[in-house]
């Protein structure tokens, strides 16, 4: 059957004027809906322009983070090519959108208040998905799910789940090297991070933890994952596997390095060649993911029937939609309208100055304690540019009798929005030493007037040295011994006093032939106790 002409005769049908007259509304519909979806974009810049900024930032700067730039790209992808089944007819936005908007927006003013990055990230991500829930409600946000959990790729690990993660893979790295080293004849031993090959030694840095593999190769497993037209116990597989191809891969490259430096010299552990050699293996572990999907998919395959959920549905037919009010979903409305007041009272948050406390410098701290003695000395410079503390102090400590304690405090003004106290438990093994053992004890104050002191204990040792370290964190008016009650006073203090100064405290002293722990751990508790009164001056409560 031929479709009936619009005009006839020369004259404009009835039909072909109810068809015009439908497609102009259909196009001053869309021009409503583009409007409606551009609108929100002004004002999350508006709002969260300092941590989106820092998102970048950290893009450009950290390595580990680089696929970073691509990722707001390939979701984009994804939602455009699921744009037909967005615009299904029917869908309608959901009114879960605004109560999902009060939360982020919620979390974005905790986020500012505790001047902590992670959960400005968060609160972005939360209101982007909130945006979507009201345009078209929960169901058409299912068909963009993919795309919006992808997002969460983008966001850089908080500061101390990242040095957590990256001491552990630096430690595992460096073993999985030596044995490689070893399994192909070259004589290697390890201490910690340090992979000794007789005359050279190797450090296996932060850098080299494996981070830069094993970020990137995740997002891109997550994206294999989705586009692997398979079964999902497939999928799950692909993806959980990323972690230990890119964990193995990076041992396996420190094996090489170390072969290449006994062959040729530490030149090639050096420029060019190990950025090349980083590149190859990257390289070599995508193709590892690529050649485990070919696998996959040749057991048990999904039915030739089955349909892949990343394919694009057929286009509906638009043809006979009538614009209605509802093309402009009052929940959406409601978004834009929470949104709008937000970024009137954003100005004021983020320009809430933190309080920071008089103090004196530790210059000025006494190298006379009681009857120690002390001398101090400049920490090197790549650990102080790795640290980022405001001030600090390193002197060894000795008095007649009762031998020598290592006395290290580190104090941060603000630890806010990335920068925080670096974890003993997390530093000790990257300087090729192993905890032997690690608890509590209670340091007894020289006077019943003064409260007791709880701090860590950690034994360490490295070939036939041993370390006894006692170290604690002094934030505000607490002492704390537990890394995570660090971060959370730090979001309550942040909140109620406006306050994120804080340092570490750390004594140390060796285990030496004919002496026992117990007698060294007494040493230095003897000196935690007269030093912690002191520190009030320095670190104010």
């Amino acid at each position: 059957m031929n479709p009936r002409p619009a005009v006839a005769h020369g004259k404009p049908s009835i039909a072909g004027l109810i068809e015009a007259d439908r497609n102009a509304g259909t196009r001053t519909r869309d021009r409503l809906l583009w409007a409606a979806a551009l609108a929100p974009i002004p004002l999350i810049g508006f709002i969260y322009f300092d941590s989106l900024a820092y998102m970048v930032h950290i893009w450009v700067t950290d390595e580990n983070y680089g696929h970073g730039f691509f990722v707001p790209l390939i979701s984009l992808y994804f939602v455009w090519e699921r744009r037909h089944a967005i615009r299904t007819p029917g869908l309608q936005g959901s009114w879960w959108g605004p109560a999902l908007l009060a939360a982020g927006l919620g979390l974005y003013v905790v986020g500012e208040l505790a001047t902590l990055y992670v959960l400005l990230h968060l609160s972005f991500w939360m209101v982007v998905v909130a945006f979507t829930v009201g345009a078209v409600g929960v169901r058409g946000a299912k068909e963009m799910a993919f795309p919006l959990a992808y997002l969460l790729t983008m966001i850089p690990l908080p500061d101390f789940l990242y040095q957590a993660l990256s001491g552990r893979l630096q430690l595992l790295s460096s073993a999985l090297g030596v044995g490689c080293l070893q399994v192909v004849g070259v004589t290697a031993f390890r201490e910690g991070n340090v992979i000794d090959l007789g005359p050279i030694q190797l450090q296996v840095v932060e850098a080299c933890s494996g981070l830069r593999y094993l970020f990137p190769l995740v997002s891109l497993a997550l994206l294999c994952a989705y586009l692997f037209r398979d079964r999902m116990w497939k999928r799950i597989t692909l993806l959980a596997s990323s972690i230990p191809i890119s964990i193995l891969l990076n041992g396996f490259r420190i094996g090489v390095i170390g072969v290449l430096v006994d062959l040729y010299g530490p030149g090639a552990a050096e420029g060019f060649l190990h950025l090349f050699e980083g590149w190859v293996f990257f390289m070599a572990s995508l193709l590892a993911l690529l050649g485990e999907m070919r696998l996959l998919s040749r057991i048990h395959p999904a039915g030739a029937t089955a349909p892949a959920r990343h394919e694009s549905p057929a286009r509906p037919d638009l043809s006979n939609r009538i614009p209605s009010r509802s093309a402009w979903p009052r929940a959406y409305a409601v978004c834009l309208a929470l949104l709008a007041l937000v970024a009137v009272g954003a100005p004021r948050l983020v320009s809430r100055e933190e309080a920071t406390p008089p103090r004196q410098s530790f210059l000025e701290f006494p190298l006379r304690v009681g009857d120690w003695a002390g001398l101090s000395y400049p920490l090197e410079r790549q650990y102080v540019d790795v640290l980022r503390f405001d001030d600090y102090i390193l002197a060894d400590y000795a008095a007649p009798d009762r031998g020598s304690v290592n006395f290290y405090v580190a104090y941060y003004r603000s630890q806010r929005k990335g920068q925080s106290a670096h974890s003993p438990k997390t530093c000790i093994p990257g300087g090729g030493w192993e905890i032997s053992s690690f608890r509590d004890v209670e340091v007894i104050p020289p006077s019943a007037a003064e409260p007791g002191l709880t701090v860590n204990r950690a034994l360490i040792q490295k070939g036939d040295d041993k370390q006894l370290v006692l170290y604690w964190f002094k934030q505000r008016n607490r002492v704390l011994t537990n890394e995570y009650a660090v971060k959370a006073y730090l979001l309550w203090d942040a909140l109620t006093q406006r306050r994120t100064d804080g340092a570490l405290v750390r004594l140390s002293a060796p285990v030496r032939a004919g002496e026992n722990e117990a007698g060294v751990e007494s040493r230095l508790a003897a000196f935690a106790a007269l030093v912690h009164p002191l520190l009030k001056t320095y670190v104010p409560d």
